[in-house]
C-alpha cells in the first residue's frame, strides 16, 4: 500500500514539474507566441468590429436611428427574430431527443443517425437552399401539387424556416451528445429502478445534469439561425420587405451603396453577437464549475 502510494504520488510529481516545464518556456517564445496572437485578433477580430461601428455613425445619431427604424429595416428585423424564435425551440426539442436516443439506447441505424445529425457540416447552406429548391419550387418535385392546394413555400416564410432548420439541426444535439455519453446511464437507471417514469427521470435527473450544455448548444443555434446568410438567400427570393432578413436586408442596403444604412444594421447584428459571446462564456463557466 505503502509502495503503490509513493508511485502516485511520484506520478502527480511527474505532472506537475511537466505543466511548470511548459509554464517555464524561455520569454523570447511566450512573448512571439502572445504578440502574433494578439495581433491576429486584433487584425482580423476587433479591427473590423470596430470600423462596422464607426461606419454606422459616421452620419451621425440621427441617421443611424433613422436606418435602424426605416419598414424595411424593421421588417428584417421581426422577420430574423420571428425565425429565431420558430427554428430554436424545434431543434432543442429534436436535439435533446436525438442525443437521448443516442446515448441510452442501443439500436440499428444508430452511427447512420450519428452521421445525418452532422450532415449540414458537411453540405454547404448554398446547396441546401437549392435542395429546398428543387423540392418546393414552382418546377421541383412537389412544385405543382402546392400550387394546386395554394401553398407556398419557397420565396416565403416556411421556405426560410425550413432552410435556417437544415442549417442548424446539429448544434444542440452535437453539444448534448457527448455530455450526455461521458454521463453514463447509471442514474437514470437507479431512478427508473426507484419507480420513476420516463418523464420524471428526464426532468428530475437527466435535464439538471444537461442544463448548461443544452443551454450552450441553444446559444450557438440561436446565433447561427440569426447570422445565416447563404441557405435562406436562396430560398427568399429577396422580396424586400417580406422575406429579407437582417443579413440579407444588409447586403442590399451595400450593393445600393448606402454603406451608413448597411453598417447600422451590421452594428446591431455585431451587438447581439457580442450578447452571445458574453452569455456563451457566462455558460461555459457555469459548466466547468458543474
Amino acid at each position: 500500500m505503502e509502495k503503490q502510494l509513493t508511485i502516485n504520488h511520484t506520478g502527480v510529481t511527474s505532472k506537475q514539474k511537466a505543466g511548470n516545464a511548459t509554464l517555464k518556456e524561455p520569454w523570447i517564445i511566450r512573448f512571439t507566441l502572445t504578440t502574433i496572437s494578439l495581433l491576429f485578433l486584433l487584425t482580423f477580430l476587433v479591427l473590423p468590429l470596430v470600423t462596422i461601428f464607426i461606419t454606422a455613425f459616421k452620419k451621425g445619431i440621427d441617421v443611424y436611428i433613422a436606418s435602424i427604424t426605416e419598414p424595411d429595416a424593421l421588417s428584417a428585423i421581426k422577420l430574423t427574430l420571428l425565425i429565431a424564435v420558430i427554428v430554436v425551440p424545434i431543434n432543442t426539442i429534436f436535439g435533446i431527443a436525438a442525443a437521448w436516443a443516442i446515448t441510452k439506447f442501443d439500436f440499428r441505424g444508430k452511427n447512420i443517425l450519428t452521421t445525418l445529425i452532422d450532415l449540414p457540416f458537411a453540405v454547404s447552406p448554398v446547396i441546401a437552399g437549392l435542395v429546398f429548391i428543387l423540392l418546393f419550387g414552382a418546377e421541383g418535385l412537389l412544385g405543382e401539387w402546392l400550387l394546386n392546394h395554394n401553398i407556398q413555400i419557397v420565396f416565403a416564410l416556411p421556405g426560410i424556416i425550413l432552410a435556417s432548420l437544415f442549417v442548424t439541426v446539429p448544434f444542440v444535439a452535437r453539444e448534448l451528445i457527448p455530455l450526455m455519453q461521458t454521463q453514463g446511464t447509471q442514474e437514470e437507471e437507479a431512478s427508473i429502478s426507484l419507480g420513476a417514469g420516463a418523464f420524471t427521470t428526464f426532468v428530475k435527473v437527466t435535464l439538471p445534469n444537461i442544463k448548461w450544455g443544452l443551454l450552450y448548444g441553444v446559444i450557438l443555434c440561436n446565433a447561427r439561425v440569426m447570422g445565416e446568410f447563404g441557405a435562406v438567400s436562396v430560398v427568399s427570393g429577396h422580396v424586400r420587405g417580406l422575406t429579407n432578413t437582417m443579413p440579407l436586408h444588409i447586403e442590399v442596403l451595400y450593393n445600393e451603396y448606402q454603406f451608413s444604412a448597411a453598417f447600422a444594421v451590421a452594428s446591431l447584428m455585431s451587438i447581439l453577437a457580442l450578447i452571445t459571446i458574453i452569455i456563451k462564456n457566462i455558460v461555459e463557466w457555469k459548466t466547468k464549475q458543474h
